[in-house]
């Protein structure tokens, strides 16, 4: 008699079974669960043709130093075939400090570009056509000075606020979860973003109000059904708050987008990816009655996995870049970042970034995978596990909305908690060798790694703190005291703020007093 073949489970935990076949999906409506590409409920993809007629947005995330490196550098993808911006800030960006702040001290350009002025602004974007290419900003606490800032720059460049296109990040909820660059607690944060949506509603039909985030929570160690489930619930959390302050769903609804990570468990990342898509139908159909089919589309950025990237064997990151990028594409992504090979060591070079971009293109324009929309649908296996990574997802859902809601549910910790136990149990995993992790607790190798690692000039921050210092000095100091009291005073009512802030920011006020006057009002976050 054979051994009984042992266990196989997903990294969600999902049992795999043996063998799929018709059984499995025994009490599924294929033509209500599945439906066709650009039908409801949109399962096998938001538009009839998918990447047959059109591949995605190959979006590269970029990032470091000042901003003519960083000006250089998407010169430099876009010369390599890019189709749209990708930019990483630093820091003191995200969490609202200038260069010259004390807290700023050493993280000035290293983990992406320093923002701190209108100047720089108008260095990044120098002689990037503002008006044809989209650009995608990951910023949250600061997203709407940043936002306000590109729009500034396009308007004295000619392009107006209603041609401009792009992508703020802005998804506060997911940093109080996962990441952690957060300045002001929930509640203020959330009406600073309901702000953005009516602002860009009005002002700037044509961006993206949010990236509603699971790529971070995932990254901090949730499994694939928690990153569905906490991003859903926050989605959630953010139009309720809109539409509690009167905005008309389907006047910003169309605006929302979401970002989920890739990972290496192919299968069950498509169907992750699936899922999301049918989930957020049903949500904005039933829960939030949207009209408008624009509604009830999932439009989504996928980025490979930055934390299953090795240190060890690195160059073995380029299969794994190349199996979750796989998985974005036959799970219908509309944007992907690949990663470099060489993050797990620093910020990737330009012959890592060279070759992540050209492994989305080998995929759209060799592998022909893009020839047909949705070519896994009526697996039996990846139809099952669709369905069941939906299950889990909306049990984590009603869970959450049990405790009234994702802002309630974050105050408590209940998101932190599970995201720890998961990323808790994946460690032990790997460290029990119960998990494979090739070069690193099998197949290894004891060969020194010679990558060269890009480095960022130790001078770039006093050029930067400089250059900062010349800003200040030129400007009209009551002026900008002024419009900073003005901000202010909204904050303290119901104005939206960012016109006060449109103005403080056109006075020549920076990033960093602009985060303090709002500081001064809505006081700053401290998880207990």
């Amino acid at each position: 008699m054979k051994d009984k073949q042992p266990l196989k489970r997903t990294d969600s935990g999902i049992e795999v079974q043996a063998l799929y076949d018709e059984s499995s999906l025994a009490g599924t409506d294929v033509s209500e669960h599945l439906g066709t590409p650009g039908v409801a409920p949109y399962t096998r993809g938001i538009y009839p043709t998918m990447h047959r007629d059109r591949l995605w947005t190959m979006r590269q995330y970029a990032g470091f130093g000042s901003a003519a490196d960083t000006n250089a550098r998407f010169k430099f993808l876009l010369d390599a075939g890019q189709t749209g911006l990708s930019c990483a800030f630093d820091l003191p960006t995200q969490m609202g400090y200038d260069s010259d702040h004390s807290r700023a001290a050493g993280e000035v350009g290293k983990v992406g570009v320093a923002i701190d002025s209108l100047d720089d602004m108008r260095t990044l974007l120098a002689d990037l056509p503002l008006d044809k290419v989209t650009t995608s900003m990951t910023i949250n606490s600061t997203a709407a000075i940043l936002l306000l800032m590109y729009e500034i720059v396009a308007e004295e460049r000619g392009v107006s606020a209603s041609e401009i296109s792009g992508t703020i990040q802005n998804d506060l909820l997911k940093e109080y979860i996962a990441r952690g660059t957060y300045v002001y607690p929930p509640r203020p944060s959330m009406r600073i973003i309901t702000d953005i949506f009516a602002y860009c509603t009005k002002h700037v039909p044509k961006w993206n109000t949010i990236s509603i985030s699971g790529y971070h929570i995932r990254e901090a160690g949730s499994t694939a059904v928690q990153e569905l489930a906490f991003t859903l619930a926050n989605a959630i959390a953010y139009v309720q708050a809109a539409v509690d302050a009167g905005l008309d769903v389907d006047t910003f609804a169309p605006r929302l987008s979401f970002f989920w990570n890739g990972h290496n468990n192919f299968f069950e990342e498509v169907a992750k990816f699936r899922a999301s898509r049918r989930m957020w139908h049903h949500i904005m159909t039933e829960r939030f009655g949207a009209k408008n089919q624009a509604s009830h589309l999932m439009r989504f950025h996928t980025q490979t996995g930055g934390a299953t990237l090795t240190a060890q064997q690195p160059l073995n990151n380029v299969v794994r870049v190349a199996v979750q990028s796989m998985a974005a594409v036959l799970g219908g992504t509309q944007s992907l970042h690949t990663n470099g090979y060489d993050e797990a060591l620093g910020l990737p070079t330009e012959e890592a970034a060279r070759i992540a971009l050209r492994t989305q293109q080998i995929i759209g324009y060799e592998s022909g995978v893009t020839d047909t929309p949705d070519p896994l649908a009526g697996s039996y296996y990846v139809e099952s596990l669709t369905n069941e990574v939906e299950r889990l997802a909306w049990e984590y859902i009603q869970r959450i909305d049990a405790m009234g809601g994702a802002v309630t549910a974050i105050e408590s910790g209940f998101q932190m908690e599970e995201i720890e136990e998961a990323a808790y149990s994946y460690t032990k995993s790997i460290d029990d060798k119960s998990r494979t992790i090739v070069g690193v607790n099998k197949f290894t190798s004891n060969e020194a790694t010679d990558i060269p690692v890009l480095k960022v000039d130790a001078d770039r921050e006093k050029h930067q703190i400089a250059r900062l210092a010349e800003y200040k000095a030129n400007r009209d100091t009551a002026v900008v005291a002024a419009r900073l009291e003005d901000l202010r005073a909204a904050a303290r009512g119901t104005d939206n703020v960012l016109y006060p802030m449109k103005a403080a920011l056109k006075a020549n006020a920076t990033l960093g007093e602009v985060s303090d006057a709002l500081r001064d009002v809505f006081g700053i976050h401290r998880p207990s």
